[in-house]
């Protein structure tokens, strides 16, 4: 496996000379700055590149390099096919050939509407005293039917969760009720937008005739288009499941289970047109079967996220890298069994990059400021522990 970490960039609280301590030898970044739907200039690729490879601090070569993009990210006009969205794709096929041209060959994109990711709490406080990121349905609840006030809402509950939703309201100060607003639409790290809860209104609105199939078939249409340059300049995409994999907000998912993943696959048949198997994202939906996944679709796997969630009815929160509802031990095994199958037939592309993913905040890290789910310390755990299962397996050829 190539280990990887995501890092932010220069603004990240974990700078590049921490990066270098961790591990890790391959970086995951994108260039947040730059507007949705605008190209990724040569330019500015190449001044993101020295950022990984040269760690001023130290006036030393850092030793990472930037391997994997998460994301570029989809313009919203090209998930509805309005608007602008023909130039939005041209775009995205010209940032494709510039990535190329620097030696970037991993793409991570996701089709989630409106929301990157979607939780409640970023600091939800586990009995060890570490933080962790959770999505609460019924908070979710309240703040969609009752400071939202989304129309048509209701129909999305039962009557024991409106009522639950409404008691639980009560409970919230108005801080906490602008907290639990900023939580779920102002952005998260990785979300390439925030929003007002005026605007985020409006932009929901704009899905109001756009139901699963109407979205399928735009994503299926997209990837048509830009599968083939991606081929042409040797690029993989990397889709990402939704997150949670489940409708919220009246919005549409097609990327929450294996179904979702034929669809997608089966149409664009093209290898570079492949997944980026998150065990989070896909663990909150007990029905997945991530083995089963990496097993049916293992040479279009072109990157892995490993966390594991701890489900909760319709609550999860993220649990420790060796805990929680994902056996990731047997996923790890999983990972090794598939790069032993590309090396045995030869391909060229043998090792996935990995990286852990939403560590928990702990020790030093709670005293900090760090973005929710991307502390180090946390993730530099989760990384061990992964490293840790990955030797013991191959050292014992198991």
């Amino acid at each position: 496996m190539k280990y990887s970490w995501r890092w932010y960039g220069p603004n990240d609280p974990v700078s590049i000379s921490d990066v270098r301590q961790t591990g890790a030898y391959e970086i995951v970044t994108a260039l947040h700055h730059i507007p949705n739907g605008d190209i990724w200039s040569i330019e500015e690729i190449k001044k993101r590149m020295r950022e990984v490879e040269w760690d001023t601090k130290n006036n030393c070569a850092t030793g990472l390099k930037w391997t994997v993009v998460e994301s570029v990210p989809v313009h919203e006009d090209i998930k509805k096919r309005v608007g602008n969205y023909l130039q939005y794709i041209e775009n995205y096929k010209q940032s494709l050939r510039n990535l190329s041209k620097c030696g970037i060959y991993n793409v991570t994109y996701n089709f989630m509407p409106v929301l990157d990711w979607t939780r409640t709490d970023l600091y939800f406080e586990l009995p060890s005293g570490a933080r962790a990121l959770k999505y609460d349905h019924i908070a979710f609840a309240a703040f969609e039917l009752f400071l939202l006030k989304r129309k048509g809402a209701k129909i999305g509950y039962t009557e024991k969760e409106k009522a639950e939703a409404k008691k639980y309201l009560i409970t919230l100060t108005d801080d906490k009720k602008t907290e639990l607003i900023k939580t779920i639409i102002a952005g998260l790290p990785g979300a390439e937008e925030g929003f007002t809860l005026e605007e985020f209104s409006k932009v929901l609105e704009g899905y109001d005739c756009i139901d699963a199939d109407t979205l399928r078939s735009n994503l299926i249409k997209f990837v048509g288009e830009i599968a083939p340059i991606a081929q042409e300049v040797n690029i993989n995409l990397a889709i990402h499941p939704d997150d949670p994999p489940r409708p919220i907000l009246g919005l549409p998912r097609v990327m929450s289970n294996i179904e979702d993943v034929d669809a997608l696959l089966t149409s664009v048949p093209i290898k570079n047109n492949g997944l980026c198997l998150c065990a989070g994202s896909f663990g909150v939906n007990e029905d997945n079967d991530l083995i089963k996944i990496l097993e049916k679709y293992g040479d279009r796997v072109h990157c892995m996220h490993l966390r594991s969630v701890k489900r909760e009815g319709k609550d999860f929160y993220e649990d420790e890298h060796l805990a929680g509802s994902t056996d990731l031990v047997f996923l790890i095994k999983a990972v090794i069994d598939e790069e032993r199958r590309r090396k045995a037939a030869g391909e060229k592309i043998i090792e996935i990059p990995i990286r852990p993913d939403h560590g928990h905040q702990i020790i030093d890290d709670l005293r900090k400021k760090t973005n929710p789910g991307y502390s180090c310390i946390g993730r530099l755990k989760g990384l061990a522990e992964i490293k840790g299962i990955a030797t013991a397996i191959e050292k014992l050829n198991l």
